[in-house]
C-alpha cells in the first residue's frame, strides 16, 4: 500500500513540479558552479603555489590532474549513490565535504598536502555534482526542465570563465593577507550558503525500491576509467611513457569485465551499478557519444591560450579578456535556449551545431589569413552555438531516463564531459604540439592553432549528424 502511495506522489509530482523547485534551484546551481570552477581557478594560481610551496612542476600539474581523474571516474557511482540513499543527502553531505577539502587545501603547507586536498575536492565533487541534475529531471515538470536545464547550463559557462578571470584577481588581491590560499577559501561561505538552502528548500527523492550499491560494479567501473582516465589527463605532459600507453590499452578490457559483471549479476536478480538498458532507451547513447564528442571542444581553451600567449606574446590578462566575445555568444544563447529547445526539440542540437562550425571555421579562416578583425566576431558566433548545445545535450542524455535512474544518467552525462575533455586535449592538443613541432613564431603558433579548428569543426560535423538521429519529443498527456 506505501509503495502505491509514494508512486501516485511521484507521478504528481512529474506532472506538476515540486512547490520549492525555484527557491532550491539556485542552491542546486551553486553545485554545479563549483566543482567546475575549481577546476579552472587554479591554473592562474599555479605560479603562486609553486613559490610558496617550494613545489616541483609535477607537483602543480598533479595539483589539476589529480582532482580531474577523482572527478571523472566516480561521478557515475556518486549519481548511483544519490538514487539509493536520497539525493538530497548526497547533496548536503558533497557539498559539506567539498567546502572542508577546500580549508584543507586553503591551509595546505606542503605540496602533498595541497594534493591529498584536492583529491578530496574531487572526490566529494562527485557525490554533490550528479544530484544537480538528477533533481532538475525529478523536481520539475516536463515543460519547464527546458528553462532550468539553460540556467544550468549558463551556470557551467559562468563557472569556466570566473575561473578564468578571478583566479588572478584573487591571488593578486591579498584579500584578508592569502595568495593563492584565496581561491580555495573563498569556497567556504559559498559552500555554507548552499548547506542552509539545501535543508530549508531542497526536497529529497530518490529511486523507489533501490537496492544495495553493486561494489563490484564500482570497483570494476572505476578501475576502467582511471585507466582511461588518467593517461589522458597526464600522457602528454609525461611524454607518454609505456606504462601509460599500457593502461590506456587495457581500459577497453576492464570495461567488457565490468560488462560481464553487471549482466551476470542482472541474470541473477541483483542490480548493477549501470542499467545497461539505458542504453537501449531512444536517443541515450546518440547522446553520451554527442556529450563526448562535444565536450572535445574544451581543447579550444588551451590551443587558443597557447596561441595567443606563446605565439601572439599577449599577456595573460588580456588573453583571458580575448575570449570575451564567446563568453557573451554563450551567456547570451544559453538564456535563450529554452525558447529555441520549445521550439525546435532535438533540432536545437542541430542548429546549435552548425553555428558552432560556422563560428569555429570562420575563427580558422580568420586567422589563416591574418584578418584579426573578424577574430572577436567568430567567437562571438562559435559561443552562440555552444550557449545553444550545452543545454540540448543534457536534455538528450537525462530529458527521457525514468526519474527513478535520474542520478546515473546524470552521472553518465557529466562524466562524459570530463572523459571528453580529457580525450579533446590528449588528441587535439596532440595535434596542436605536434604541427606547432619546436617552432616558437607567430606563424607557426597559427598554423597549429587552425590544424586544432579543423579538428573542432570535423568533431562538430560528427556531432551534427548524430543529432539528425534524435527521436522527437514526448508530448505530456
Amino acid at each position: 500500500m506505501s509503495i502505491n502511495v509514494t508512486t501516485a506522489a511521484d507521478a504528481a509530482t512529474a506532472q506538476q513540479g515540486d512547490e520549492r523547485r525555484w527557491l532550491a534551484l539556485p542552491i542546486l546551481l551553486i553545485g554545479a558552479f563549483l566543482p567546475v570552477f575549481d577546476f579552472n581557478v587554479v591554473n592562474l594560481a599555479l605560479p603562486a603555489i609553486r613559490s610558496d610551496l617550494q613545489a616541483t612542476s609535477s607537483d602543480v600539474q598533479f595539483v589539476i590532474s589529480a582532482y580531474a581523474a577523482a572527478y571523472a571516474v566516480f561521478l557515475i557511482t556518486g549519481g548511483r549513490l544519490g538514487d539509493w540513499l536520497g539525493r538530497k543527502r548526497l547533496f548536503i553531505t558533497g557539498i559539506a565535504g567539498f567546502t572542508l577539502a577546500s580549508v584543507l587545501c586553503g591551509i595546505a603547507w606542503s605540496p602533498s598536502m595541497l594534493i591529498a586536498g584536492r583529491v578530496l575536492q574531487g572526490l566529494l565533487a562527485t557525490a554533490m555534482a550528479p544530484q544537480v541534475l538528477a533533481s532538475i529531471r525529478v523536481l520539475f515538470p516536463a515543460g519547464e526542465q527546458t528553462t532550468a536545464l539553460a540556467l544550468y547550463g549558463a551556470t557551467f559557462g559562468l563557472a569556466n570563465i570566473a575561473g578564468q578571470i578571478f583566479g588572478g584577481v584573487l591571488v593578486s588581491s591579498h584579500l584578508l593577507g592569502f595568495t593563492w590560499q584565496a581561491i580555495f577559501l573563498i569556497n567556504v561561505p559559498v559552500g555554507l550558503v548552499a548547506i542552509v538552502g539545501s535543508v530549508l528548500f531542497l526536497t529529497d527523492t530518490r529511486a523507489e525500491e533501490a537496492q544495495r550499491l553493486d561494489l563490484g560494479g564500482v570497483v570494476l567501473l572505476s578501475l576502467a576509467l582511471g585507466l582511461l582516465v588518467y593517461p589522458l589527463v597526464e600522457g602528454r605532459q609525461m611524454g607518454w611513457p609505456w606504462w601509460l600507453v599500457a593502461m590506456l590499452l587495457a581500459s577497453p578490457a576492464a570495461l567488457f569485465a565490468f560488462v560481464t559483471f553487471g549482466r551476470r549479476l542482472t541474470a541473477r536478480g541483483g542490480t548493477p551499478l549501470v542499467e545497461l538498458s539505458l542504453f537501449f532507451e531512444p536517443g541515450f547513447a546518440t547522446g553520451v557519444i554527442m556529450a563526448a564528442l562535444f565536450y572535445m571542444l574544451s581543447a579550444f581553451y588551451l590551443t587558443f591560450s597557447v596561441y595567443l600567449q606563446d605565439g601572439l606574446h599577449i599577456a595573460t590578462a588580456d588573453a583571458g579578456l580575448r575570449t570575451l566575445p564567446f563568453a557573451v555568444g554563450y551567456f547570451a544563447a544559453s538564456f535563450a535556449s529554452a525558447r529555441i529547445m520549445q521550439r525546435l526539440g532535438p533540432r536545437a542540437l542541430t542548429l546549435g551545431f552548425v553555428v558552432q562550425i560556422i563560428g569555429f571555421g570562420a575563427l580558422a579562416l580568420s586567422v589563416q589569413v591574418g584578418a584579426s578583425g573578424y577574430i572577436g566576431a567568430a567567437l562571438l558566433v562559435a559561443g552562440l552555438g555552444y550557449g545553444i548545445v550545452l543545454p540540448s545535450v543534457i536534455k538528450a542524455v537525462i530529458g527521457r531516463v525514468d526519474p527513478r535512474h535520474a542520478g546515473l544518467a546524470s552521472g553518465i552525462a557529466i562524466s562524459t564531459f570530463q572523459i571528453g575533455a580529457a580525450l579533446g586535449v590528449a588528441i587535439i592538443g596532440g595535434v596542436f604540439f605536434t604541427v606547432l613541432g619546436e617552432a616558437s613564431d607567430a606563424a607557426s603558433h597559427a598554423q597549429a592553432f587552425c590544424a586544432a579548428l579543423s579538428c573542432n569543426v570535423l568533431l562538430l560535423i560528427g556531432g551534427c549528424i548524430l543529432s539528425l538521429w534524435l527521436p522527437g519529443e514526448r508530448r505530456p498527456d
